[in-house]
């Protein structure tokens, strides 16, 4: 028994003499075994996540990556270059689909020439079927998806959370929605900008998400910003134009635009602008990068010094007719807000309703019908490019080839007739295929609209001048090309158009024609407080936006927000609180920013205090067991930057606060604190406005 006591022992200690190296070996391979042993455990208590060592390999190698980029310049700006990247691509894809659409149901309707019962229902039940599948997809996946998005988008932009209009479904339902639209062709007259504007707000999201989540810190207005860049991207992204992208945003988007979005805006759509020139450059669309719509007017001698005065009458005539055009779109949108069959067919039935909407204009744009006389065989773009043409169409040598190429009527028919037509029938036609419950855009048909007004006004001074020399060099296309801005711009009431429409054609000779021409029709849209085509449809939809809500009720100009505070007593605390009176008001309110008083016998603002000081001056008070701490002496009273009387009105308190953010504004009659408007408040009471309407 001694003797095996002595071995094992031994036997121990010659097991634990090790020499060093043996040992570090040792070491390492229990190591090794440890980990296989916890990596296959691991294996086995999640066997739904078998990729998880490849997840972080790739979650390193981002990581890597990521500080690579920022060591170069900041993330942002690689967001940004995304953005319109991103929006380009989308963009091109987008017209190449449509594209192809078009040309599918244009050779249909060829290959049935000779049967013109064929004929009709080919042409009116190609359109009528893709609009409802448009209203289907919006209907089914996504009802938030129809219409512009413009209003929603400038709602957002004041800071109104409408979280169901960025949200992935309605990206996708606004895409192939929109696809269907436009594949309808110019028989249902609806354009492109006003969707895609909002197709790249949402991708801004996601990528103003993506972007937090590179970074360690989220900078405050990040979204908001992210936004205001988006709008410019889109409508850069379809017409290739950057400078009026930005200006459009400028005007549309952000009633304050802050000037740091001003580089990252040119910085993205410059991005956006030149992939979409380069796309179309490698599809073999173009041979060079070159703008949209190409243009051949004279620059030596582009206009006669008295045509200044005919282009400020073309002005004034887009301004009154547009005028006309926006009486109609606000009479369209108050029928179907308040008719009640409407309604309960619009809320039910919106595919049935976009069909037979879009096969009733598909019938009055047939070609052997009334279409003969509105160029319905051409599409927007050969529309345009048509309407832009250089030579008159009154001349003899011109008008036989001009009938056949644009298709806008046969040779023994004046091309006033063609036109008039045109004007009189897309009057009243655009306002009702507003009306239809599926994404669309209404900027480019207004934009035609415009050019066909200019090209009739300039072949009706030349016809009138056909027997005098003075007015005989006059370019038709340069008053269609000022006609365009002109009536685009008062129709939005935006100035926007005017270098939109010298981008579009590179025409930089009309420069004072075009800008001159806008502001007149501005000034008439504008006049007596008519509401812009945004405006009626904001206020249409009831959404919280201030402006559009001014243009309803012109007396919320003068509303004070006296007459908006509450009759109860504001939470507040007096300079010489103690912890009771403290924790008081920090289980009464939920407010970030406390207002602090000389006393509430005299209740004379000083400022305020965070609340987040409050909490720490309670944890002291206790874990010191003091309870004769005043307010002053631990926490710092910070002034307010913003006071406002009782009859500072409501518009002066929505500025203050949009520049403000998440401050509170406090209300104060002559020192005395009566009451505080925080940003919270200030939507509820849009939200309580919008519901009025």
């Amino acid at each position: 028994m001694v003797l095996m006591s002595a071995v094992v022992p031994a036997r121990r200690l010659s097991g634990s003499m090790r020499f060093p190296d043996e040992t570090g070996q040792s070491a390492s391979r229990m190591q090794e075994r440890r980990n296989e042993k916890e990596s296959r455990t691991l294996l086995r208590v999640h066997p739904g996540k078998p990729h998880r060592r490849f997840r972080g390999f790739l979650k390193g190698c981002l990581m890597k990556l990521t500080c690579c980029l920022e060591r170069m310049c900041a993330m942002e700006w690689y967001i940004y270059a995304a953005l319109g990247i991103l929006s380009a691509v989308l963009s091109f894809l987008m017209d190449l689909s449509v594209s192809k659409l078009l040309t599918a149901h244009q050779w249909l309707y060829s290959q049935l020439e000779g049967n013109n019962l064929l004929q009709f229902f080919c042409w009116t039940l190609y359109p009528a079927c893709l609009c409802a599948i448009s209203a289907s997809l919006c209907h089914n996946i996504c009802p938030f998806s129809t219409g512009s998005g413009i209003p929603e988008v400038r709602t957002m932009l004041t800071g109104i959370q409408l979280p169901h209009y960025l949200s992935l479904t309605n990206m996708m339902a606004k895409f192939l929605g929109l696809i269907c639209t436009l594949s309808a062709g110019s028989t249902i007259f609806l354009g492109k900008v006003g969707p895609f504007v909002h197709l790249c707000t949402m991708m801004a999201s996601y990528l103003s998400k993506l972007c937090s989540l590179l970074q360690s810190t989220k900078k405050e207005k990040a979204d908001g910003d992210m936004l205001v860049v988006a709008a410019a991207v889109g409508v850069a992204s379809c017409f290739g134009a950057p400078l009026s992208g930005v200006l459009f945003s400028m005007e549309v988007m952000s009633s304050h635009f802050a000037m740091r979005n001003y580089f990252p805006s040119f910085f993205s759509v410059l991005c956006g602008a030149l992939t979409f020139r380069l796309l179309s450059v490698l599809s073999g669309d173009e041979e060079t990068l070159q703008v949209l719509f190409q243009t051949n007017f004279p620059t030596a001698f582009p206009f006669l010094p008295s045509e200044i005065l005919l282009f400020a009458l073309l002005g004034l005539l887009c301004g009154a007719v547009s005028c006309l055009y926006l009486s109609l779109h606000r009479l369209m949108l108050q029928l179907i807000s308040t008719n009640a069959g409407l309604i309960n067919i619009l809320k039910t039935e919106k595919a049935v309703y976009s069909a037979v909407v879009a096969f009733f204009l598909a019938s009055l744009t047939f070609p052997l019908f009334v279409g003969q006389h509105m160029a319905s065989k051409s599409s927007m773009k050969q529309l345009l490019s048509s309407l832009l043409e250089e030579a008159a169409w009154t001349s003899q040598s011109h008008n036989a080839s001009w009938q056949l190429e644009t298709h806008w009527g046969c040779s023994e028919q004046p091309v006033f007739l063609s036109l008039t037509v045109f004007l009189l029938m897309k009057l009243w036609m655009l306002a009702l295929a507003c009306t239809l419950p599926l994404p669309a855009g209404y900027f480019m048909p207004v934009f035609i609209y415009g050019a066909a007004l200019g090209r009739l006004f300039a072949e009706g001074i030349i016809y009138i001048s056909s027997h005098t020399q003075k007015l005989s060099s006059i370019n038709p296309g340069g008053y269609a090309l000022v006609g365009a801005a002109a009536f685009s711009g008062a129709v939005t009431h935006t100035l926007s158009p005017a270098l939109l429409a010298l981008e579009l054609t590179g025409q930089l000779s009309h420069v004072v024609p075009s800008l001159l021409a806008t502001v007149l029709a501005n000034g008439v849209a504008r006049a007596g407080g008519r509401p812009s085509f945004y405006d009626a449809v904001s206020i249409s939809k009831k959404l919280p936006h201030l402006p559009s809500l001014v243009m309803a009720h012109p007396g919320l100009l003068s509303t004070q927000v006296g007459h908006l505070l509450g009759a109860s007593k504001p939470v507040q605390l007096q300079k010489a609180a103690g912890p009771e009176e403290v924790r008081q008001v920090v289980n009464s309110s939920s407010e970030t920013q406390i207002p602090v008083v000389d006393s509430h016998e005299t209740p004379t603002l000083l400022g305020f205090v965070m609340r987040s000081q409050l909490l720490m001056f309670l944890r002291r008070c206790e874990n010191s067991q003091r309870v004769d701490g005043h307010l002053e002496k631990v926490c710092i009273i910070r002034p307010s930057s913003a006071v406002l009387c009782p009859q500072s009105t409501i518009q002066e308190v929505f500025s203050i606060l949009s520049l403000a953010g998440d401050q509170t504004v406090f209300v104060t009659d002559r020192g005395r604190l009566l009451g505080r408007v925080t940003w919270s408040e200030m939507k509820r009471i849009l939200e309580d406005l919008a519901k009025e309407i």
